[in-house]
């Protein structure tokens, strides 16, 4: 279980790259990694890792994307389309300097992983996917995750999640995805919400499942995202009380990759991995990044 007390803030600092500024936390020095968040989170959500990533002699890099965090916030939908997300990547770590980086993502943050690795994969050593799999094997994982993700639909309808979803302090919310914790049980939980309770930050978050995940694509088993096949070596972590992703989108993305696989499987913890298993989620990114 997390370390709930742990409210270390690392410094972060605002890069501007075009028309968006970015919140990046960027620490420490030694070879590169990077830390890329899901809804409805931000870089701080990484805290025990980049701990543990800098004890290990890493520089850590990890931003708040497009609409979460401190980062700016769009209006339009189709302001976060992935192409957009994965050049605000690559731009990052053109400013830093960066040439390729070793990737970890969560939730969304995984798939962005996936797609940074499939597409520009000079600029990925190594990635830790963390509950989401391959995009391929998500979308061809069957009925069953089809079910999984009925969520993804209930989002597509402006102004329906927005008034549904803040109702009595997030209790959908919160039975879904945080087995029915209270504000007072999880800092990190505090943290979402208090997020997601701006004006904009809820649209801005649901605008990612908009603009990528329509009705469409999620009726089909296979889309084309643009990817090669991956090279680098990657490491799959998924949690058997994850309500929303089911153990075969991630085993079946060692059928995508050509570089070396390993799957690891934590028991007993729900969709929040880095924050509900940190003492294990530190181990395993701590010895494979070395």
């Amino acid at each position: 279980m997390p370390d709930n007390n742990d409210t270390t803030a690392f410094v972060s600092t605002k890069v501007e790259l075009g028309e968006m500024a970015f919140n990046v936390i960027d620490v420490g020095e030694g070879s590169p990694v990077l830390l890329l968040h899901g809804f409805p989170d931000r870089a701080t959500m990484w805290r025990h890792q980049i701990h543990a990533l800098l004890k290990a002699g890493h520089r850590v890099i990890a931003p708040d994307l497009r609409g979460f965090g401190d980062s700016s916030r769009p209006d339009r939908v189709e302001d976060y389309a992935l192409p957009l997300v994965l050049h605000d990547i690559t731009g990052l770590l053109d400013h830093l300097g960066i040439d390729s980086v070793s990737v970890a993502g969560h939730d969304w943050g995984a798939l962005l992983g996936w797609l940074l690795a499939g597409t520009t994969p000079e600029r990925v050593n190594r990635l830790a996917a963390l509950s989401v799999g391959h995009p391929d094997a998500v979308f061809g994982a069957g009925f069953t995750q089809k079910q999984l993700s009925w969520y993804v639909l209930w989002f597509q309808f402006p102004g329906i999640a927005e008034e549904q979803m803040p109702a009595n302090d997030w209790s959908w919310y919160r039975q879904w995805i945080h087995d029915g914790r209270l504000r007072d049980d999880d800092i990190d939980l505090d943290r979402q919400l208090t997020d997601l309770a701006r004006p904009g930050a809820l649209t801005a978050g649901l605008s990612w499942y908009r603009a990528n995940l329509s009705p469409e694509i999620f009726a089909l088993n296979q889309v084309n995202f643009g990817m090669s096949t991956i090279t680098c070596p990657v490491l799959g972590v998924w949690s058997d009380g994850d309500p929303a992703l089911g153990e075969q989108q991630m085993t079946d993305s060692e059928k995508y990759l050509s570089g070396p696989w390993r799957y690891e499987k934590i028991t007993g913890v729900d969709h929040w991995i880095p924050t509900h298993a940190t003492t294990h989620t530190n181990e395993l990114l701590t010895e494979f990044f070395t």
